[in-house]
């Protein structure tokens, strides 16, 4: 049986899931982001007792399938951007919609309603972040950056940054350097 989890996205989380199966008595034979398999079938009793255990630490047992379908986007869209060593080379469109085995126009109309923005501006806002946690390890120039991430040009990667941001990418990077530095003179 599967079980959808949402806001499930780390090491962490997995390990906090599979604490409360055990603790239910169940045993999963697959445990990924968002996504658990158990063996047995799950009672009602057991289903509201690991929805409360997950909702103390932040997570949540998902049950309608708009909500189920949403988080597996999401999912997809993490660990191609966060998770992946490389991003696809095919369209971002292309990808999700083989990943998932649904048309992408159904997909990206569903998120949009049910998410208030776009798959596509979702996207950018995680590409965004993956930009802001390079910039702070200091280990790749904003050209690497960019040519990582599949920018059109450095030009482009800072437009998006200054957009979401408000902040150019040198800017944000001082900012943290600042910051650094302040903290040593405490």
């Amino acid at each position: 049986m599967k079980l959808y989890i949402k806001y499930m996205v780390s090491l962490r989380c997995k390990m906090i899931v599979k604490e409360a199966l055990e603790k239910l008595g169940l045993h999963d034979t697959a445990l990924d982001l968002g996504l658990v398999e158990i063996l047995e079938e799950i009672t009602p009793e057991q289903r509201q007792r690991l929805k409360e255990t997950l909702g103390r630490s932040g997570l949540e047992l998902l049950d309608d399938k708009k909500s189920i379908l949403i988080d597996k986007i999401k999912t997809v869209i993490i660990e191609m951007i966060h998770y992946s060593e490389e991003l696809p080379t095919v369209n971002y469109s292309d990808y999700i919609s083989e990943k998932l085995d649904y048309d992408y126009t159904y997909l990206s109309n569903i998120f949009s309603e049910v998410k208030g923005i776009t798959i596509q501006h979702f996207i950018i806002m995680h590409k965004i972040e993956k930009v802001k946690e390079l910039l702070l390890y200091d280990e790749m120039n904003l050209s690497e950056i960019s040519y990582k991430l599949h920018y059109s040009s450095v030009s482009h990667l800072s437009n998006q940054f200054k957009k979401i941001t408000g902040l150019s990418p040198s800017f944000f990077k001082k900012l943290r350097q600042k910051r650094t530095a302040n903290l040593e003179d405490l």
